[in-house]
């Protein structure tokens, strides 16, 4: 459970944070996240859990395509033909998390949680998960225009569910 989030997760997202962390600990394998729209929420939850936060190495807030491109290495030509928002960015973020952390799991997220540009869908949503010796796995989800917040643990649902997936079929 949670510490410091509970009061203010979902039942079912508390639940899946904890498989993640307890698929890891039983793989030996530690976690790594990239996320853009969801601004660190997916590390926050798999840091809060007492006695199992170990099993997190580390995560990237990477908002910007500078961001992206500097702490990542996603090519900068993959920001300006397909923009942030896009399955080769999000393979590219979790790929790169994966390569300059050393974690064994890598997750990505890179959407439009709320109200973006006049040709940018709210909620559109890419999600990556790169394993080490396992091909990167990609979804890409269409919550709606159902507001940042509720959009940020629908994203939480589909992270969480992608790195215990990635966690236990490497």
């Amino acid at each position: 459970m949670t510490e410091t989030l509970s009061p203010a997760l979902p039942n079912d997202v508390e639940a899946l944070v904890e498989a993640v962390l307890t698929a890891a600990d039983r793989h030996g394998v530690s976690l790594a996240t990239a996320e853009s729209c969801t601004g660190g929420l997916v590390a926050s939850v798999l840091t809060d859990v007492e006695g199992r936060s170990h099993a997190f190495e580390r995560g990237y807030v990477v908002y910007t395509d500078d961001a992206k491109a500097d702490e990542l290495a996603v090519p900068p030509r993959l920001l300006e033909e397909h923009g942030a928002v896009s399955e080769p960015v999000a393979r590219a973020m979790a790929e790169g998390a994966l390569r300059t952390s050393g974690a064994g799991v890598a997750l990505a997220v890179t959407g439009f949680a709320g109200p973006a540009g006049p040709d940018d869908e709210p909620g559109r949503v890419h999600f990556a998960a790169a394993a080490a010796g396992a091909p990167t796995v990609h979804e890409e989800h269409h919550f709606g225009d159902i507001g940042r917040g509720p959009c940020r643990i629908e994203c939480l649902r589909v992270a969480l569910r992608m790195m215990h997936s990635a966690v236990t079929n490497r």
